[in-house]
């Protein structure tokens, strides 16, 4: 989620009839049907399987000229993204295939470029790439072609990404729905009358139809974690500064990060060597270079503890069935040799949930107020951002600080757990996949929710934490969609994220074990 939408008891009657937008319906959307029959399905090139691991290794020892690579990566994007909306502003294939020649002439002499040499890649459209539109999905953006990359995406191209296009979000990153008036909505990889998630929902069913080798995306309330689990693959919020930004502000650290997506725990690392290290232009980034995260991830686990967040203590509701396939996942930790026992904070999180509140709309509102500044481009924002400038104007640096004093009495109970478990762990959201035609569930298990991102506030408080959380998929439900679990270590435990859900990985085999209906046989 980088995010989620509004109380609308707090808006005016305009805009909740805006909101409501025809009693829920998402405008634009055209909702398409399962997928046809295997054997009518479009065939799945060999290619496309790979794991980014093989993928490079065959790229560089030239098994597999990056030519072949993106023609078929190339076919297989014509073939399933209309079904599903995930990739946006696609290139010229001719522009792109002469980019895939210069790539194999680097190949030929020699020249690696970087793990990333001759991959296809989409670029979540919440970052500039150069000379490629980026909109944010918003109609204000929407003819913006940047004049230059933006930090994460400039460290992609130095490893040889091929850019052939944007992964689909919400508009300016606000909701974990991937729908937006630019480009419509992005339907679930394992059912295309469901929401992908967000707001990274594009890059996560790109990753799972395999129309991308891995992908990047971003992360304020979960929007690296719920579309993960939502789509059954691995998605990863790293500690602030792991995954260096640079932009017109460097100084106040954020709750969002920019991090990794993939199919296996070892692409995802792969990916995070690319994207981690300090940067000078990003002077709150962590100290040391990427290329740590690429050590073994094999390790013993046995006698690890972790700890079972659940509903925290009852907080949180949730749909039917989400916690029964997370307590089942559960098992595979015991089978590697852990220990797995109930966890609950000292402190109750209700009051660290009306803090990220309005940390949220001091930081969301701050970034998005040059907008609702000028009347002209207000009307062509979408509800959710004018709550959150509007009640971000109403705060003062007073209660900032205060609500950043309740987060750190919250942080600090989080801390003290890990005194008795070295990992804890609980779903990737409250709710399975909802209706693409929908803006967010109004109500969970009987409890209303009163603004656009509660339904994903258990998540929030691991944002609160400041935590590394890793998604990996947990299983699936009655329903057939899938749901994540979250692996949470200490600030600064990304290794011990990676090593857990590579063993765990192992035991489970949920993305190559059941991959969506819509690949057919593959």
């Amino acid at each position: 989620m980088d995010e989620d939408a509004p109380d609308t008891a707090g808006l005016g009657p305009d805009r909740r009839e805006a909101l409501a937008l025809a009693g829920g319906a998402v405008a634009g959307v055209v909702v398409v049907a399962g997928a046809p029959p295997a054997d009518t399905a479009p065939r799945v090139p060999d290619i496309v399987m790979m794991d980014a691991g093989e993928l490079g290794a065959a790229i560089t020892s030239r098994r597999l000229s990056c030519v072949e690579v993106m023609g078929a990566y190339l076919d297989h994007v014509d073939a399933f993204n209309p079904k599903v909306n995930a990739i946006v502003a696609l290139q010229d294939r001719e522009g792109l295939m002469a980019q895939a020649r210069v790539r194999d002439e680097q190949v030929a002499r020699g020249e690696i470029m970087g793990p990333l040499h001759g991959f296809p890649h989409a670029v979540k459209d919440l970052q500039w790439v150069k000379g490629i539109r980026s909109t944010s999905g918003s109609p204000i953006l929407k003819d913006f072609v940047p004049t230059q990359d933006s930090l994460p995406v400039e460290r992609m191209r130095a490893a040889g990404a091929i850019f052939i296009g944007k992964t689909n979000t919400p508009e300016f990153g606000l909701g974990s729905h991937t729908y937006n008036p630019v480009y419509g909505a992005t339907r679930g990889a394992y059912d295309q009358t469901r929401s992908a998630g967000g707001s990274s929902g594009g890059a996560a069913v790109s990753l799972a139809l395999r129309m991308l080798p891995v992908a990047d995306g971003s992360d304020y309330g979960g929007s690296l974690r719920n579309p993960a689990g939502w789509n059954n693959v691995y998605g990863f919020r790293t500690s602030f500064g792991v995954v260096p930004t640079a932009g017109e502000e460097v100084w106040l650290p954020s709750m969002g990060v920019t991090g990794p997506m993939a199919r296996t725990v070892a692409d995802l690392a792969r990916l995070l060597a690319v994207q981690a290290g300090y940067d000078p232009g990003a002077p709150l980034s962590m100290p040391g270079e990427g290329r740590r995260f690429l050590e073994p991830l094999g390790a013993d686990l046995k006698g690890k503890r972790i700890g079972w967040l659940g509903d925290l203590g009852g907080w949180a509701p949730y749909e039917t069935g989400v916690l029964e396939v997370c307590r089942g996942a559960l098992k595979a930790f015991e089978d590697l040799g852990c220990t797995v026992e109930e966890a609950t904070p000292d402190r109750a999180p209700e009051p660290a949930w009306q803090a990220f509140i309005k940390l949220r709309q001091w930081q969301t509102g701050g970034n998005l107020a040059i907008h609702y500044a000028d009347p002209a481009k207000r009307g062509l924002i979408k509800p959710e951002v004018v709550w959150e400038v509007e009640n971000g104007l109403k705060l003062s640096a007073f209660d900032v600080t205060a609500a950043s004093t309740v987060r750190t009495a919250w942080s600090s109970s989080v801390r003290r757990l890990f005194g008795h478990h070295d990992y804890l762990v609980m779903p990737t959201a409250q709710v399975f996949a909802f209706d693409v035609n929908e803006h967010w569930p109004r109500e969970i298990a009987g409890h209303r929710m009163a603004t656009y991102h509660e339904w994903m506030k258990a998540v929030c408080m691991v944002t609160m934490s400041g935590c590394p959380s890793l998604a990996a998929p947990a299983g699936f439900g009655a329903n057939g969609l899938p749901m994540g679990l979250q692996i949470i270590a200490p600030v600064g435990g990304e290794m011990d994220c990676l090593r857990l859900a590579h063993a765990y990985e192992a035991a489970t085999g949920w993305v190559a074990k059941r991959p969506p209906p819509l690949l057919g046989s593959a």
